[in-house]
């Protein structure tokens, strides 16, 4: 029995621009994934190795990335930063970013010390945590920065004791003079300081990039049967 097909122009095109541009995110979501699974085991791997340890030797970003690390050093107390809109269990804070100074070297080194509370009363005003005066040793998770928040309106200069949403390393770096590593410590040993250092796992989302890319390759098929079955309608009618 021949099937009568009838073939229509710009249905056409938009079938193929439609097949393509879904073949070709459902693709990009699925590379997201692996990537994220490679990640993921990347994490497993750190974590089952002994710490880094941090001498104030130039170590680059892909050595240390979600290492976990051990330094000895002094924190820099008169160069905090305060990043923003940092919720924990519902409630509003900030994470106390601090530079600390690498024992026996000029290097130092970034640390995201923990959470502290907003103050309801003052929101400008700092509730007040301990900072060591000696030398400590430090131990955490090696992080590219401190994370990132979304920028509501013009940035703050970002000055010693700031109050700002974002801040990376070589903004730190530029704006305290500071040789710092190219990293953040992701602190994780204890201390009577205050803070909490409760930090949420790193959000993977694999599961989320495989049910994107299974959208995007549904919606190629369905785009392609719609243009095989009206066609086939069409051609039908055609014929009658």
């Amino acid at each position: 029995m021949r099937i009568a097909f009838r073939f229509k122009l710009v249905p056409f095109v938009a079938t193929v621009v439609l097949v393509g541009l879904g073949v070709a995110l459902g693709q990009w979501q699925t590379r997201r994934a692996d990537q994220k699974l490679a990640l993921q085991a990347k994490l497993a791997s750190a974590n089952a190795q002994a710490p880094l340890r941090l001498d104030g030797a130039p170590i680059a970003l892909a050595q240390a990335e979600w290492r976990r690390v051990a330094v000895r050093g002094t924190f820099v107390a008169n160069w905090p930063v305060y990043l923003d809109n940092r919720p924990h269990g519902g409630q509003a804070g900030f994470y106390v970013l601090m530079p600390l100074r690498i024992e026996g070297t000029d290097r130092h080194v970034l640390v995201l010390r923990g959470w502290l509370p907003v103050d309801a009363a003052r929101r400008q005003h700092i509730m007040p945590y301990a900072t060591p005066a000696g030398a400590v040793a430090i131990e955490g998770i090696a992080r590219r920065d401190a994370g990132h928040v979304l920028q509501l309106g013009a940035a703050a200069p970002l000055v010693r004791g700031a109050i700002v949403q974002n801040a990376d390393v070589p903004q730190v770096a530029a704006a305290s003079g500071l040789r710092l590593l190219p990293f953040v410590i992701q602190q994780t040993s204890g201390g009577t300081d205050r803070l909490v250092r409760d930090w949420p796992a790193p959000e993977l989302g694999v599961d989320k990039h495989r049910g994107y890319a299974f959208q995007w390759y549904a919606l190629a098929l369905t785009a392609l049967l719609f243009f095989v079955i009206t066609g086939i309608l069409s051609g039908r009618k055609q014929n009658r």
